[in-house]
């Protein structure tokens, strides 16, 4: 592959589509700078205290800045190694990342201490989304932190994941085995996108990758964030991350490549890596709570074709879970296994831990499985009635329907279900609203769904993603006057989806009834005042329901719900995803229109 970069001339990706480029965020509009490139080790000493009221470092630690590092097409990219002064051949954690190892905003702005995360457990040396050098350099590992190609002083053009950014890892990886500072084996570790890359590394085989650790990364960009249900939402993408991304040539287009590619083809799924080939062991961690990542985290883990794989499912925030101190330790036993050679006993640690999340509840359960889904299931149907606004476990016969403002931003303007829990059950799973619906104006409809739970007295019961906001979030809602949406992200009330529903085809071989899978292949209109099933899935969840409670399900034209969608930072607060709606919607039920609400709940 040729790499144009300064040029205007289009590149191709693997499958030869023309990649749209447009201009990289210049690195002096960094805030704050990037540092200038200058290849040097600086010396952290010991007792040392490198941001404001954090951990004195516990040894002597070195960084050797801007170690040049060559790809396969002669392009240089730029890491920095953290490494305990002395050591000589260690492992080495590879975090591969777009969001600069030194300088840039998300390392000034969004360190795992804003979200209330004690500042004493850190060292301030962590770069955003990635492992502290303070715990790891001091049990004998090295860390890489790699500007990828087309960030910072790296050159090149910018690929948004896919098989060029798989290569590219897989020949960062090689450099680093070779060098006289490692012993030849690399794993890797990561948040988000320091997550998402290393499906993408493993899925390019390189010959010392020995584990890799993707802490939240979802596996299907399309599917995930900027098409999920077909619905394009170039906001969180353009705005929360590449807005804040800085290099010297180009960032591959992904929103406008979705412009020019606006069903699934292989310009999307070349950004799916083949994880059943994948072979390296892996520690994947996930959450029932995190609004971007959780689906194809959990659906990545399935698809892994490892047999030494592990999966931890928690119910708080990916940043925080990264850097407390027992996930560290547990981590660590899983890489001093695979990556030194220790005999203790890893192998013996259950395949699967995961939170029973009991919504409103001071503390949740945790549990152990042989695999994932953990437990076995079977599928409850709730009958929608839109006679009284109620689900049922018994089809009404008779036909009724509900309508809704499709266009209308109030969170009022929705069809409201509720269903009274007669008895203890536990949901365990991904959930689907399969449900008749129609339109007065249009050709289609952008329809969204939210699940939560309701107490004995009918109060909404949330649960806050930040422990150590507890305080502070918990007077939030107490303070929000009735009828306004919460922050979404640090508030959790229960599992949603959405679905345009022209792109209701189902790809039948990978759907089952509580997980819809779409082909996004084959647009369908809809007619005016003509009733469409539509098959809406609700992301995974483990939610615990209690006799006498109430569990209510929301459809409507806009994310709806007690909490707001979530956004990553506040560049454009008010911006509202676009939808195709027009007029009002219709939720059809009872009689030939049974539209029902699909649940996995686990069997007694």
């Amino acid at each position: 592959m040729t790499d144009t970069s300064n040029s205007n001339a289009p590149l191709l990706d693997i499958n030869g589509n023309n990649i749209l480029f447009k201009p990289a965020n210049p690195l002096n509009q960094a805030k704050p700078p990037i540092p200038p490139l200058e290849t040097r080790t600086v010396l952290y000493r010991e007792g040392s205290v490198n941001a404001k009221g954090a951990m004195k470092l516990p040894i002597d630690i070195e960084c050797l800045e801007d170690i040049p590092i060559e790809l396969r097409d002669g392009t240089v990219i730029y890491g920095d190694l953290w490494r305990r002064q002395g050591d000589t051949r260690t492992p080495v954690i590879l975090v591969y990342s777009p969001y600069s190892k030194r300088g840039g905003p998300f390392n000034a702005n969004y360190d795992v201490t804003s979200t209330g995360f004690p500042k004493d457990q850190v060292s301030g040396l962590q770069r955003f989304e990635s492992p502290d050098p303070a715990y790891w350099c001091r049990y004998g590992y090295a860390i890489c932190v790699v500007d990828e190609r087309g960030i910072g002083h790296s050159g090149g053009d910018m690929y948004f994941m896919g098989t060029q950014a798989g290569r590219d890892v897989h020949d960062t990886i090689e450099y680093i085995a070779r060098q006289d500072w490692c012993t030849g084996k690399v794993c890797m570790m990561g948040n988000s996108q320091l997550a998402m890359i290393q499906w993408a590394a493993a899925a390019a085989k390189p010959a010392h990758l020995a584990a890799i650790a993707p802490w939240e990364g979802l596996t299907d960009e399309y599917r995930d964030v900027v098409c999920r249900g077909g619905i394009p939402n170039g906001t969180f993408h353009d705005i929360d991350i590449v807005g804040f991304l800085y290099g010297q040539s180009r960032f591959e287009d992904v929103t406008g490549m979705l412009e020019q590619h606006p069903l699934v083809d292989d310009y999307w799924t070349d950004k799916i890596p083949d994880l059943e080939h994948v072979t390296v062991p892996a520690y994947v961690v996930a959450s029932w709570t995190h609004p971007i990542h959780t689906r194809s985290t959990l659906s990545g883990f399935k698809r892994l074709g490892s047999k030494d794989k592990w999966l931890r499912i928690h119910d708080t925030h990916e940043w925080g879970d990264l850097d407390t101190r027992e996930n560290c330790d547990d981590l660590r036993r899983f890489f001093d296994h695979y990556l030194k050679g220790i005999d203790n006993g890893w192998e013996q640690t259950p395949r699967v831990r995961y939170s029973r999340l009991d919504v409103g509840a001071k503390h949740n359960l945790f549990s152990t499985s042989d695999d994932y889904p953990c437990v076995r299931t079977e599928t409850m149907e709730l009958h929608l009635n839109a006679s009284d606004g109620t689900m049922n476990e018994q089809q009404a016969a008779l036909e009724s329907s509900a309508e809704y403002d499709a266009v209308s931003r109030d969170m009022n303007a929705v069809a409201r279900f509720e269903y009274r829990i007669p008895r203890d059950m536990e949901i365990h799973g991904p959930l689907n609203a399969r449900l008749w619906m129609s339109t007065d104006t249009g050709d289609d409809m952008d329809l969204f769904a939210q699940l939560y739970k309701k107490d004995a007295k009918g109060k909404v019961l949330y649960h806050v993603v930040f422990p150590g906001l507890e305080k502070k979030l918990r007077m939030m809602i107490a303070l929000t006057p009735k009828g306004k949406q919460l922050p979404g992200g640090p508030i959790y009330v229960g599992p949603n989806g959405r679905l345009r529903a022209s792109h209701r085809e189902l790809d039948t071989k990978r759907s089952t009834p509580t997980e819809p899978y779409m082909t996004y292949t084959n647009p369908q209109p809809v007619t005016p005042f003509v009733p469409v099933q539509v098959d809406l899935g609700l992301w995974p969840t483990d939610m615990l329901l209690h006799e006498g409670e109430t569990l209510v399900l929301e459809i409507g034209g806009h994310a709806c719900g007690p909490v707001a969608e979530a956004r990553a930072s506040d560049e454009a607060p008010d911006a509202q995803l676009p939808t195709v709606n027009q007029g009002r919607h219709t939720v059809h039920t009872g009689g030939v229109y049974d539209s029902v609400l699909l649940m996995p709940i686990v069997k007694p």
